[in-house]
């Protein structure tokens, strides 16, 4: 991995006390440690797998960026990967990632890598690295106006405020609490979550402050990219389904591709705005597209991702 250093100044670990340095995020000692086997090979294990019993897309993108980043010397750093989803992950067994060295440039650097389970590819992947050139030419936009992650609930605490509301329907109440047992080694604070009379009619965009639960420390941006690469698919592609999960319930609903562009240096241990969004649903299919802010304001990743949506029409709780 490279010495380059992320961010420190500009980007605050919010409320995490200096205690938290003794607790080393399981995304880093766990997750993305993968175990070399020969060059090029990888073999990665898995640390929180999802209700539906298929392994974590994110975990998956995470884990092949990993492989890509140790076959790259130390003064590139990736500025975009693409990948398919081509086969469900099976979190019984572990993946194994070969790296391909497509191809090594003066500037720009191309590293393909195919995820095995069972003999067959799962997912394929490619990332693009570059040595650092700065330039005159320079934009983004705007990041939201938001309140500061200090002054929101924790996911589990919005969670338990939903479940004591007596209004809330039961169909709701059994998703937040599928939602609740799950130990996800990430921190989400949602921004303007919608009251319970609120849920039947939200627009397909949602914005939440996110982390990885423990501390990273500065270390390298390559391992603070493989973080973020984790963390940019939770709840991602859900994004298109909030104006329809008042009439729909999901029968299955799984990524077929994402892909992400690293624009600035980040610290994936510190709060950062998601800001997503799905520009069109169809077809049994939804396009999301997201943006990961810094909260100094720069724009540090942005991302998109189709996925397949297949539903069922919800049973009227005046029929149960």
């Amino acid at each position: 991995m490279s010495t380059q250093q992320a961010p420190e100044d500009g980007q605050s670990g919010g409320d995490r006390d200096d205690s938290s340095r003794d607790l080393r995020s399981v995304l880093v000692t766990s997750v993305l440690n993968l175990e070399p086997l020969d060059e090029d090979l990888f073999r990665g294990r898995h640390y929180w797998v999802p209700t539906t019993q298929r392994l974590f897309g994110g975990q998956i993108v995470g884990q092949a960026l990993v492989a890509a980043a140790k076959s790259v010397s130390e003064d590139v750093h990736v500025h975009s990967l693409h990948c398919y989803f081509v086969r469900a992950g099976d979190p019984k067994v572990p993946v194994l990632y070969q790296v391909e060295r497509t191809r090594t440039g003066a500037s720009f650097s191309v590293r393909s890598v195919k995820a095995v389970q069972h003999g067959k590819p799962i997912f394929i992947f490619q990332a693009s690295f570059q040595k650092l050139q700065p330039s005159p030419v320079q934009n983004q936009f705007s990041m939201p106006i938001v309140p500061a992650p200090e002054e929101l609930l924790d996911h589990e605490a919005l969670i338990d405020q939903y479940l004591r509301d007596p209004n809330l329907q039961e169909k709701y109440r059994v998703g937040l609490n599928r939602i609740a047992a799950q130990e996800v080694p990430i921190e989400i604070k949602l921004v303007n979550p919608p009251t319970v009379s609120q849920l039947q009619r939200m627009e397909p965009k949602q914005m939440f402050w996110v982390r990885a639960r423990g501390f990273i420390g500065e270390g390298d941006i390559k391992m603070h990219c493989c973080v973020a690469a984790y963390i940019s698919d939770y709840a991602f592609l859900g994004t298109a389904l909030l104006p329809h999960q008042w009439k729909y319930k999901v029968h299955f609903m799984a990524s077929l591709d994402h892909s992400m562009w690293f624009h600035a240096p980040f610290r994936a241990d510190h709060w950062m705005l998601y800001e997503c969004e799905s520009p069109w649903a169809g077809g049994s299919r939804g396009l999301v597209h997201g943006r990961l802010w810094r909260q100094d304001g720069v724009l540090a990743v942005s991302c998109a991702q189709e996925g397949v949506i297949r539903v069922k029409p919800r049973v009227s709780e005046s029929k149960l």
